[in-house]
């Protein structure tokens, strides 16, 4: 929790109870449903949490914003940034039920009310449109961006005072290859320099505005 304090020091007193709230609770369900690495789970704040926030670091959302979390796995980077933005709506899909169980518990546990999950695929919805879309390390960027542009809002509809909609992820290591690949050209981004943390030395966000 101390190293969520070091770069965010404007969180309401609800919000730090629920990211406080989150250590324990994914210790427990991670000992029932394995969503995280066994040796990663004493750095959740630091190589999850933390690392989900950089999206909200580098992102200024706007009330009425709507995100999809695409492959949320155990919550990540969807269930953090739904406690930094309580006025943002989150829908976070993945194709394995009992990931979203230990979502939606502790989603319950803490109190979030603009979070919800559904099991599916992205590419199975057909009937919603997002301002943004995020994931982490769950596909290489050219499925990634296959699989959100459809469900993204057209430029013509960004809310005042966000940017433009877009797909968001967070990557890690040599990303050439992947980016050539992808067709793309997205807006590249160091983590570490927005935390200069060295468990970061290798980690990017990727921004691709549709």
């Amino acid at each position: 929790m101390d190293i969520l304090l070091k770069y965010f020091s404007d969180f309401t007193p609800r919000q730090m109870e629920q990211f406080a709230a989150l250590g324990d609770l994914y210790t427990e369900w991670n000992q029932k449903i394995n969503v995280i690495s066994r040796k990663d789970i004493d750095s959740l704040y630091e190589r999850h949490v933390l690392h989900s926030l950089s999206i909200a670091a580098a992102f200024e959302w706007k009330p009425g914003t709507s995100v999809i979390d695409i492959g949320c796995g155990g919550g990540f980077p969807g269930l953090p940034l739904a406690i930094f933005y309580p006025e943002v709506k989150f829908l976070l899909v993945d194709s394995i039920a009992k990931k979203l169980t230990v979502v939606n518990e502790i989603a319950t546990a803490i109190g979030l009310e603009n979070l919800t999950t559904q099991h599916t695929r992205a590419e199975a919805i057909r009937d919603r449109k997002f301002d943004f879309a995020v994931s982490r390390a769950v596909a290489a960027l050219k499925e990634l961006w296959f699989w959100s542009k459809p469900l993204l809002k057209s430029p013509a509809q960004t809310l005042p005072g966000n940017h433009p909609p877009g797909l968001i992820c967070l990557k890690g290591g040599d990303l050439n290859v992947e980016i050539q690949q992808s067709g793309t050209r997205p807006r590249i981004m160091p983590v570490k320099n927005i935390f200069p943390e060295p468990s970061f030395d290798d980690k990017y966000l990727l921004y691709i505005p549709k």
